[in-house]
């Protein structure tokens, strides 16, 4: 099984999608990070400003972090290894790390796109 952690920014909560002023790319995140799970990802999440050790104990998150700074988060692991940096994943990025193709997220979701359907 795959495993995907993401390292945060400082949000002001664990998805970041709260207050008044929401960041419509972690609205559109949270729910690919949903339906990925739904799919049987294992996703995790860590916010620098609410868990910050989970930052400092992980030695390729740490020389990130010294080497680009905070401001060059998020940062994606799939098993352990750099994916992405500076930006979240599509839905279709998260589909390819969990092995999940196109034909099979259509039939698991039930729901058609654009002119065709299922």
């Amino acid at each position: 099984m795959t495993t995907i952690h993401v390292f945060d920014p400082a949000l002001c909560c664990s998805t970041g999608v709260c207050g008044v002023d929401v960041d419509q790319e972690l609205v559109g995140f949270s729910a690919d990070v949903d339906w990925a799970k739904q799919n049987g990802a294992q996703i995790e999440r860590f916010n620098l400003a609410q868990q910050p050790l989970a930052f400092a104990e992980n030695p390729l998150v740490k020389a990130f972090l010294e080497r680009s700074g905070a401001e060059a988060l998020p940062l994606i692991l799939v098993d352990g290894e750099v994916a992405l940096a500076g930006r979240y994943p599509h839905r279709t990025e998260l589909a390819r790390w969990i092995g999940i193709t196109q034909a099979e997220e259509k039939q698991q979701s039930g729901c058609c796109s654009g002119s065709s359907c299922c």
